[in-house]
């Protein structure tokens, strides 16, 4: 991955803190941070499935390993507000037993909370698409043969079309903008012989 960090996204490489991510309320709170903007805990509550007291809880651990952080005060300042402390969050598995254990522990929730989502977006949301959008929209399922090194340069590539989108301010967008949501699985296949297969 490119040490760049073009899209602003916040490393991860402490196992404690992947495993302190891999908890599918504390996955929710920092998803809805970084999609709708600064909240208290008794505002994130019905959307990640918490009492506010539990919320509140989860946001503190979160705060330990410094992956959302104090926003500035509402119009009631006797609430805390939480912000995420970065737009997404990217991790590469360490070496070592138990930091691939963690690693694997935040890739299982991150599949468990996310895996539905593209039927959902299919019956909830594309069917009322203009189609001008749902010409636009859809999956893809590119298959390629390459080196680590061709993969990360790939993946470097991508990065570097999306920044300039991603890091842009509210004010630059072009009138009709939305939200879109890229999802990239990237899944190296398993041994050598899939080199041989064709794509």
């Amino acid at each position: 991955m490119d040490s760049e960090n073009q899209l602003g996204d916040i490393e991860i490489t402490d196992p404690q803190a992947m495993r302190a991510l891999a908890h599918p309320v504390r996955l929710a709170i920092l998803d809805r941070l970084q999609r709708h903007g600064p909240a208290t805990a008794t505002q994130l509550a019905p959307h990640v499935g918490a009492t506010p007291s539990v919320t509140s809880w989860h946001l503190r651990h979160l705060a330990g390993f410094g992956l959302v952080r104090d926003a500035e005060a509402g119009p009631d300042r006797r609430q805390r507000r939480w912000q995420a402390a970065a737009r997404g969050f990217r991790f590469e598995t360490p070496k070592g037993e138990e930091g691939g254990s963690a690693a694997r522990a935040l890739s299982r929730e991150m599949f468990a909370r996310y895996g539905g989502l593209p039927s959902r977006w299919l019956t909830e949301v594309e069917p009322h698409l203009d189609p001008a959008w749902q010409q636009v929209a859809g999956l893809a399922n590119t298959r390629v043969v390459v080196s680590a090194e061709e993969l990360a340069a790939i993946q470097d590539g991508i990065e570097r079309v999306l920044a300039p989108y991603v890091t842009r301010d509210a004010a630059e967008r072009p009138a009709g903008s939305r939200g879109v949501r890229l999802m990239r699985y990237v899944l190296p296949e398993r041994g050598q012989e899939s080199a041989d297969e064709t794509p």
